[in-house]
């Protein structure tokens, strides 16, 4: 059988490749684009490892996976005398190993010498990879890794669904380098893909931007949800009709090279497997070597967490560990692949139905739930996306989320052992003692939002509840107010921005035992033993922080979004906290009294919420 192109060798040139050279090479010396020759040259003698996240070949993961039995390197090599080795590494392997001896020998030449050569690989090796040995300036082209295949690869058409709203200098970068090179680079690929790009906010020019394979569509503001979806009916629609859609975020830099990967992983997936979600990882849009998720988990608290601990994909240890972990049993049994690079099934579509019209926050969560498929995630297949933390907004994690989740729990039954009530309970007990009075209330609106059944969801009213959270959540000011709110404050003289810094923001104190008993019977002096309070500390924005021992007592908080250099100031109101609390105790009345007519009302409407003749109507396609 003639061999299968899965991988080119990967050298780019963007703020990731400029700023974290080592997840493409590790070198003595620079690897740089001659843009009057377009070669990539190794400028100087010394050693170039291309055993990295994006160069190493993940043996293990396609010997499982796929119909690959033996693995080849083909490079192509113009300059100085240079040896080239083949280098892997297993379980316990924090570098790279090299086979002893050099796979090619080659003499100094100014034309091209090509080098074709068997990868070793047997069952202790996680990752294979090469490295070259340069006696000076050599220069690197068209290499690739090639797979000898076990059948022929089938048949895949792939279609990249993006859902944006207003993020224009975003998504007009990736279709460009879509059709730069995907479109437009002659491999297999370019003949059976296409791109749907959902256009919420309407900003784009559709005209300018759309083409034979790439096809913007403006698009009501129907959230991630609502676009993602519209997605998967034209990819089904389409002629001819899609076997596949990778679903990936408006706000992400991505490298085509990922897409081809992936698609090239999935014309040799095994019979078995051929079926899994391919869930692409989520790298650190500012700190480009850190790799926070690749897939997730609905934890039994009834949050989301990454089943894997954040790695950093400069280290050949943790490339190693990326591809060897393997999920816990509780991890496995409300596992997901979020939607900022998820590739899936057209079958698992028609099969499972389609999303839930929840607009954003936990769609992809409850539908990978819900599908239960394999999960196949590799090195190198990413996008760069901006960290959580650093656009925290209320009106998602208090409002969208804690709405959502129910919803989906009681709709398709995911996540079954994830409780919750006592989530929304923790969270509401949380912004209390933070004196975050606004942000307890989202949850108190989501929480009657969902009591309201199937029928308040099913319709397009999910836009006009975010953007009422959103008006509704507690309103940040600039720095420059801040402070002139904080000197027009008799409780905060003294207080000077200048003098604030992130130790002091994410800093917290200890409590005594007592104290520790009085903010559990109190919730910081609010309910029973009611005090006013006294002074003020500076705390977090971000919702799930807790620094219980800096707003123990106090009578304001100042919160801070230092990386978007805005803020706000609470204060204290015992008045206001005794009536979040009777509504939410009121609310639980309604639930417990109904809970179990709500479920059968939502899993009754669980069949025409995820139809095909629903959403069209929904996304007025019909």
């Amino acid at each position: 059988m003639s061999m299968f192109k899965f991988a080119n060798v990967l050298l780019e040139t963007n703020p990731r490749s400029l700023s974290y050279p080592s997840l493409y090479c590790v070198a003595d010396s620079p690897v740089v684009y001659d843009e009057k020759s377009g070669e990539w040259l190794m400028v100087n003698r010394g050693n170039y490892d291309f055993s990295t996240y994006f160069n190493g070949l993940s043996v293990a993961k396609l010997l499982k996976f796929t119909t690959a039995q033996r693995f080849f390197l083909h490079l192509e090599l113009k300059g100085a005398a240079c040896k080239v080795y083949q280098t892997f590494g297993g379980s316990f392997d924090a570098h790279p190993q090299v086979v002893s001896e050099p796979k090619a020998v080659l003499p100094q030449s100014d034309d091209w010498q090509t080098v074709d050569f068997e990868l070793d690989v047997d069952s202790t090796m996680v990752l294979a990879g090469f490295k070259i040995e340069s006696e000076g300036r050599l220069a690197i082209r068209n290499s690739y890794y090639s797979l000898d295949l076990a059948q022929d690869p089938r048949n895949i058409e792939l279609v990249v669904a993006t859902t944006t709203f207003k993020k224009e200098a975003f998504i007009e970068r990736n279709i460009g380098l879509v059709h730069d090179q995907i479109i437009e680079s002659g491999e297999d690929i370019a003949s059976h893909f296409h791109m749907y790009v959902m256009d919420n906010g309407r900003t784009l020019d559709a005209k300018a931007l759309s083409s034979e394979r790439i096809i913007v569509r403006p698009n009501d503001n129907v959230g991630g949800a609502g676009g993602f979806t519209r997605g998967m009916i034209e990819a089904m629609e389409q002629t001819p009709e899609a076997s596949h859609i990778l679903l990936m975020d408006d706000d992400v830099a991505v490298s085509p090279e990922s897409i081809k990967r992936t698609y090239n992983l999935l014309r040799i997936l095994k019979d078995e497997h051929r079926e899994a979600f391919i869930s692409g990882a989520m790298l650190n849009y500012e700190i480009g070597e850190d790799q926070w998720e690749d897939v997730g988990f609905m934890t039994p608290q009834g949050t989301f967490a990454p089943c894997k601990p954040m790695m950093r994909m400069t280290q050949y240890a943790d490339l190693v560990y990326n591809e060897e972990f393997k999920p816990s049993s509780v991890q496995r049994e409300q596992m997901y692949a979020a939607w900022w690079y998820c590739c899936i099934p057209i079958s698992a579509i028609k099969r499972n139905g389609l999303p839930l019209p929840v607009f954003v926050r936990c769609d992809d969560a409850e539908y990978g739930i819900r599908c239960h498929p394999t999960f196949i995630t590799m090195n190198s297949l990413c996008v760069w996306h901006m960290s959580f933390h650093e656009r925290y907004n209320a009106a998602v994690e208090r409002y969208q989320t804690t709405r959502n989740t129910m919803i989906a729990q009681a709709t398709t039954g995911m996540a079954p052992k994830s409780d919750f009530l006592k989530e929304l309970h923790n969270n509401i007990r949380l912004e209390l003692k933070k004196f975050g009075y606004e942000n307890a209330e989202l949850c108190l609106d989501a929480f009657e939002d969902f009591l309201k059944g199937p029928g308040f969801i099913s319709k397009p009213v999910a836009e006009g509840c975010f953007m009422q959270a959103n008006r509704n959540k507690e309103q940040l000011v600039n720095f420059d107010e801040l402070q002139r709110q904080a000197d027009a404050d008799p409780d905060l003289k003294g207080f000077n921005l200048h003098d604030v810094d992130r130790q002091l923001i994410d800093g917290d104190k200890p409590r005594s035992i007592a104290q520790r008993l009085e903010d559990l019977a109190t919730d910081n002096g609010q309910r029973y033993l009611k005090k006013p309070g006294s002074g003020y500390a500076v705390i977090p924005l971000v919702g799930w922080a807790y620094p219980a021992g800096a707003i123990h007592g106090k009578k304001k908080l100042i919160v801070i979004d230092w990386y978007n250099r805005k803020g706000a100031i609470r204060t204290k109101d015992v008045k206001r906290y005794a009536q979040i609390k009777a509504r939410y105790a009121k609310d639980l009345r309604y639930y417990k009294a109904n809970i179990e007519r709500l479920r059968k009302d939502y899993a009754a409407a669980r069949a025409t919420l995820t139809s095909v003749a629903y959403w069209k109507h929904y996304l007025k396609m019909d």
